[in-house]
Order: C-alpha cells, then structure tokens, then sequence
C-alpha cells in the first residue's frame, strides 16, 4: 500500500494547498506535516477527513480498473503510438487519481517522467524529478528501478551520458530484486548499450546490444531487434570490422522493411552513409545520405543530420555547388521546423560551412571559436571536435598565422587521443 502520508502530500501540491490550507479546522500544521513525513501514523477519522478535503475517495473499489488503465498507459510509452492516444489517455487515468486513494499513484507519477520526455517537455520533466524527490524515500525497489531509469533518459536526452549511465546501472541493479517482464529488462539493456555506444564504449555497447536482441528475438519484437542491430552496426563500424558492421545494418533495413517502418529504414541508410564515408567511399556515402535527406515522411532531425554530412562530404571533395545547395537545403529545413534551438549543432554546421565557402573568414573564426566549440566541448562531442579544430588548424595555415593554426591542430590531435581511449 502507498504511503498516507506521501500521497497527501503529492495531492495536496498537485492542488496547490498549502499545508496550512489543508489542516484547518482538522489537524494542527504540526502534525499534518509529521503525517506527510511519516513521522506518525493518523488515525482514520483523520485521514478520511483530509482526504474528503481533497477530493479524494478513500474506500477506493476502482483500483483494479487503475491498474489496468495504467498498464496500458504505461506500454504506450514504450512502442511507437500516436501522442494524442498517449495524452488521452494520461487525463483519463489522472481523472481517476485525483479521486482515488490507489496503490498505483507513485508508479503513475514515476511514469509521468517519461511521458513528459516522449512529449519532449524536458522542463516539465525536471519539475516532476525535483517533485518526486521530496517522497522518494519510500519508494520500493519496483518503484526504484524506474525512478533511476527514467532519470537516466532525462539526462541521456540533455547531452549527460556520463550521469545516464550511472542511473542505468543503478536501475540494473535492482533487477535481481524486483520480478520483471523479459521486454522491460531488455529496454534497459538497449538504452545501456546506446548509452555505451555514445560514450565511444564500443565492446560494452556490442555486449549490451546482443543481451537485447537475444531478448527481443524471442519477444519477436522486430522494431526493436532493428534498432539493436543498428547499434551493433555502429560498433563494428567503429573498430573497423565493417563486413559485420554491413551485415548487422543490412539485417536492420531488412526488419524495416518488414514493417514499413520509414525511420529504421533511413537509420540504416543514415549509418550506411558514415559506414562508407568512413572507408573513403564519397560515392557511396553520399548515396546513403541523400536517401535520407530527400525521403519528405522521415524526421526532421534525421533529415538534418544527412543533410550536414552530404555538406561535409561534398565539402571534403571539392564540390563546393552541391556544398552550397545542401547548406541552402539545411537553413529551408531548421526554418520550416521553426525550432532550431533544437538543432543547435545542425545550426552550427550549416554556419560554418556557409562561412568557410564564402570566405567570411572573421565571421568563420567567430562561430567556431566562440560558439561551435564551446558548444562541442560542453557536450563531450570529441568526434566533431577533432573534426572542427583541424578545420580552424587549415584556416589559419593558409592565412600564414602558423601560432593559431598548431593551436587549434593541437586541440584536435589532443582530442583524437582522448577519443580513442575513452
């Protein structure tokens, strides 16, 4: 059974009472907050009397019908489906918990997390975090799991994979001790392995992919066995094993095409493009890239991302026309999605190659010096860091300021070692 004196406390803040609001003519300040803190145990005629002060039934014989509505409320955030089912049926369970006392209030308020990141309502998100913290000591080890979880996609989406991971394996660890679907432990194990694989942990990454997909296999979940196999392909990749980098893309795009899903689908093609590009395969690349770049139904940050690499492949082999085009291209799209805050790095891209081609030398050096990065160096980005410093290092060599230029080849060169031994 949920804690009294927490859901008082939680319902009386979602009403915003205070607690003297809520304690008149019943209970003294006092002890209404020892009862919120678990410092004393009320008695019923007490605890009935905040509680028809709230709102709240305290005799609730709707709870299963909760936990039914919870637990599809809860999948729901996990599987691909359409945000306005996803916010309907939100209100329909909140209704219900704001009139009921009910064993499935923390776990709802746990999952809210994660329904504000879907909804990309990262502020809302954190309001809930620093919410949940005040009663957080009397979450069980079920609860524990998600709470650490769901804080660790809070900070995996806001750049801090270093703090993700720590929250991951902290939720891991509660594994042994909670009874969970097969499904539930294998999203945990995939965001670890994506997690392992932003961080540049490559062998950790392929280890926590393959628990996944061994997983979702057997779950037939084919989606998730395409994304995992993407993983795989961005590992391999990365230590040069690029025949089973190939196959583990082309297994990918195969899954997708099974279930006509367009986003795995131009993931793949996205990864194949960095496949080739890689290699040294322009041609290739650049055929992967605009597959995803010209496809109208993919992503907006998808789209952007294969615009930015086709400008710097075209950039690296001198076509500087389909350079200028794809930039041109970049700016139309961050300006139809009208929120390029949210593509700062895409924004910074198309600026710097915009400056560099038509030689706006000072206003090149102020973006990459004084914004971009700054901005990759806050976001632990080392692999576009190497690629930026080098390309001031080139600026400033050819401007014959050789004292800049072994500055910035120095930051590069300093950062591809770091890259490589994290």
């Amino acid at each position: 059974m949920i804690e009294i004196g927490s859901f008082i406390k939680l319902q009386r803040q979602k009403q915003e009472m205070t607690q003297g609001d809520l304690a008149k003519g019943i209970v003294s300040l006092s002890y209404l907050s020892k009862i919120e803190n678990k410092k004393t145990e009320a008695s019923r005629e007490i605890i009935q009397l905040i509680c028809t002060r709230l709102g709240i039934q305290l005799d609730n014989e709707l709870d299963t019908t909760i936990q039914e509505k919870c637990k599809q409320w809860y999948s729901m955030l996990f599987e691909v489906h359409d945000k306005e089912q996803i916010i309907t049926t939100y209100r329909e369970v909140q209704g219900l918990m704001d009139t009921n006392l009910t064993n499935n209030l923390l776990m709802f308020e746990i999952h809210k997390i994660r329904y504000y990141l879907v909804l990309g309502k990262f502020d809302n998100a954190l309001d809930k975090i620093n919410e949940l913290k005040d009663v957080s000591n009397t979450f069980d080890n079920l609860h524990q799991f998600y709470w650490y979880k769901f804080r660790g996609n809070y900070s995996s989406l806001n750049g801090d994979f270093n703090e993700a991971m720590r929250l991951y394996k902290i939720a891991e660890d509660k594994i042994s001790q909670i009874e969970l679907e097969d499904k539930e432990i294998a999203d945990l194990q995939y965001i670890i392995a994506v997690t392992h694989s932003k961080l540049r942990n490559t062998l950790e990454s392929i280890d926590y992919a393959e628990k996944a997909l061994d997983i979702y296999m057997k779950e037939y979940n084919f989606m998730r066995c395409a994304q995992s196999h993407i993983v795989l392909g961005i590992s391999y990749r990365r230590i040069k094993m690029y025949e089973k980098a190939i196959k583990n893309y082309n297994l990918a795009r195969h899954l997708g095409e099974l279930n006509n899903d367009k986003q795995v689908i131009q993931l793949t093609n996205l990864n194949l493009g960095y496949l080739y590009s890689a290699k040294g395969n322009k041609k290739d690349a650049i055929h992967y890239y605009l597959e995803v770049a010209d496809d109208l139904d993919v992503e907006m940050n998808a789209r952007l991302t294969a615009v930015t690499a086709l400008i710097k492949d075209y950039y690296s082999i001198n076509n500087f026309d389909e350079t200028k085009q794809m930039i041109d291209k970049g700016f139309e799209l961050i300006d139809m999605d009208n929120s390029s805050e949210a593509y700062k790095s895409h924004y910074y891209v198309l600026n710097t190659f915009s400056f560099a081609i038509n030689q706006e030398k000072s206003k090149f050096e102020s973006i990459v010096i004084d914004e971009f990065i700054p901005y990759l160096k806050k976001h632990k980005d080392h692999a576009n860091l190497v690629i930026y410093a080098n390309m001031l290092g080139v600026h400033f060599e050819e401007l014959n300021r050789y004292k800049e230029s072994v500055k910035y080849y120095k930051l590069a060169n300093l950062t591809y070692e770091e890259l490589i031994n994290i």
